[in-house]
This record gives structure tokens, C-alpha cells and sequence, in this order.
């Protein structure tokens, strides 16, 4: 079992796609080791790990797992192997023993941070990493999860009828973002991508795991929505994006990094409002017209 990689190395790996053997893996026994069925997308095998256990609320608004609660794992092939990128989504008590769980298999982790403020209960999200045998590394991650945490593995019970409706003027939203967004979950939603993505190692960060900003519009009422995601960004482009944030009474509530030695340095800047949608929706794009996003 060889896990460990620099997380260099696991970001190019996986948000890449390299050149793999995929069919050296049996991804039924991953999906079986880890209780979850994958999205695929090109080589990239995801499965998504939202606590839908968790009923979390922030200045009234009751947050959907597609808004804010959305944890997951991905799992690339590489030379028969396969390498894993995850963000898990925790509570503050659940931290310590994840981790532990985690490092004892193998894997590693590679930030720890909050994503809003004021939620009730408080919710911490964990980036991991590794490389070996997937169905390994999946059956370590369900186990970790199982024992110190209370994801949920099981399926949810379907529900006859349609999906949760968006309550918002989607078309008016899609035409100030200059982007057409997909409904989830009853959360509507955004990945923008930047004009010229970064590269670790000489290799390009594309969109497919990461290298997009992600907006999320949830509706509260009365064309309100609840907005949460984040921004990638360059750090010149940090104070820029912030200012026309707070300019348009969007909250700012966390700046980090995912990356160790990608070129150039980027920064993820985490944002919370609740206020007329397209408002807000205004905004973000004047905030995303400070950074170097693609073309409308």
C-alpha cells in the first residue's frame, strides 16, 4: 500500500486526467469498497459524500447539501494504479479523529479550513490525498468516515415527483453571469473558469476538479437567494475581488490556498449573502470582472 504523494503531484495527476490504464481497475469493487456509485467525467471517477445527515442553518436560511455541505472524493488512474483528491465536509468534534483515521491508513491531508461563518452547528472542510490501490484508498476513506463521523453511506429514500424547484429568474441570473447555470438539488449553480487556468509542474489545472470559481444560488423567498461558493484567484487579484465584494454587501468569510507549488499562485476566497438574487448576482460578476475569468 503507497498512498503518499506530495500534493503537487496529486493535484497534477488528478485534475489532468493523465495518461492511464483504466482498465487495469475494477471500479465496481471501488464503488462497492467506498458504499457510493461514481460520477464518471473522462478518466476522473468522483462520488459525492454531501452530509445530508446535517441540518445546518445560517442567519435563518436552512443550508441544502448542494449550497454548502457537498463533500466528496475523486479517484484518477495512473499507470494501474489511481490517484485520490477529496474534500470531506465535518464537524469541529469530528476533525481530529477523521484525520487520525485517515493518516493511520496512509493517506494524507492537505488543508483544513471553514468555508462560512455563524452556521449553526459549525461545519470544517478537510482536503485529502493519495495514490495506490483505489479500492484501498476508497475502502480507508468509508472507514475513517463510518467510525468518526456520521456521514451517511446508506442511499437516500427516493421520493416520487420533480426535482426541487429553483424559485428564481434563472435566465436573468444566467444573463448578468454571463454563464448558463444547472439546477442541483434545488441549489442553482455556477463553475466559471478562468481565462488561462494554473499549471504545477508544467501541467495545466483545468476546471473538471477545482479550477473554476463556483457560485451557488440557493432561493430563500420572494426572489432572495442565499449565495455561497468560492473564487480562484491570483493573490494581486485578492484585494480587488474582496472590495467589489464588500461593495456589493457581499459577505467575505474565509481566504485560503488548495495548492502548494502551482504557477501562478492562486487563492480561494469563500463569500456568503442573502439578499435579491439579482443583486447579488451583479455583485459577483463585477467581483468576477476583477480577476481573470474566460470570456462571456
Amino acid at each position: 500500500m503507497k498512498y503518499p504523494l506530495t500534493p503537487l503531484a496529486l493535484g497534477v495527476a488528478l485534475l489532468l486526467s493523465l495518461p492511464a490504464r483504466a482498465a487495469d481497475i475494477d471500479w465496481k469493487k471501488v464503488d462497492a469498497a467506498l458504499g457510493k456509485t461514481a460520477a464518471v467525467g473522462g478518466e476522473v471517477h468522483r462520488y459525492g459524500l454531501p452530509r445530508s445527515d446535517l441540518h445546518v442553518t445560517l442567519d435563518g436560511v436552512s443550508i441544502k447539501p448542494a449550497l454548502a455541505l457537498g463533500g466528496w472524493v475523486a479517484f484518477a488512474p495512473m499507470h494501474g494504479e489511481a490517484m485520490l483528491m477529496g474534500d470531506l465536509v465535518l464537524l469541529e468534534t469530528e476533525i481530529t479523529p477523521v484525520m487520525t483515521k485517515l493518516l493511520e491508513s496512509g493517506l494524507d491531508i492537505t488543508a483544513i479550513h471553514n468555508h462560512i461563518l455563524r452556521a449553526a452547528p459549525a461545519t470544517f472542510y478537510m482536503h485529502v490525498a493519495g495514490h495506490g490501490d483505489p479500492e484501498k484508498m476508497a475502502a480507508s476513506i468509508r472507514s475513517a468516515l463510518s467510525s468518526a463521523s456520521k456521514t451517511p453511506f446508506d442511499s437516500p429514500a427516493t421520493t416520487a415527483g420533480p426535482a426541487p424547484a429553483i424559485d428564481l429568474d434563472t435566465a436573468k441570473i444566467d444573463a448578468v453571469m454571463g454563464a448558463k447555470g444547472t439546477a442541483n438539488g434545488g441549489v442553482y449553480q455556477f463553475g466559471i473558469p478562468r481565462r488561462e487556468p494554473a499549471t504545477e509542474g508544467a501541467m495545466q489545472v483545468n476546471a473538471a476538479l477545482g479550477g473554476a470559481n463556483a457560485i451557488n444560488f440557493q432561493p430563500t423567498s420572494n426572489g432572495k437567494a442565499a449565495i455561497t461558493g468560492d473564487f480562484l484567484v491570483t493573490g494581486n487579484e485578492v484585494n480587488p475581488l474582496i472590495r467589489a465584494l464588500r461593495a456589493g454587501d457581499i459577505e467575505v468569510t474565509a481566504i485560503h490556498s488548495h495548492m502548494l507549488d502551482e504557477n501562478p499562485r492562486m487563492f480561494f476566497i469563500h463569500f456568503w449573502a442573502d439578499d435579491d438574487a439579482l443583486k447579488l448576482a451583479h455583485g459577483v460578476r463585477a467581483a468576477l470582472d476583477k480577476t481573470a475569468v474566460a470570456q462571456r
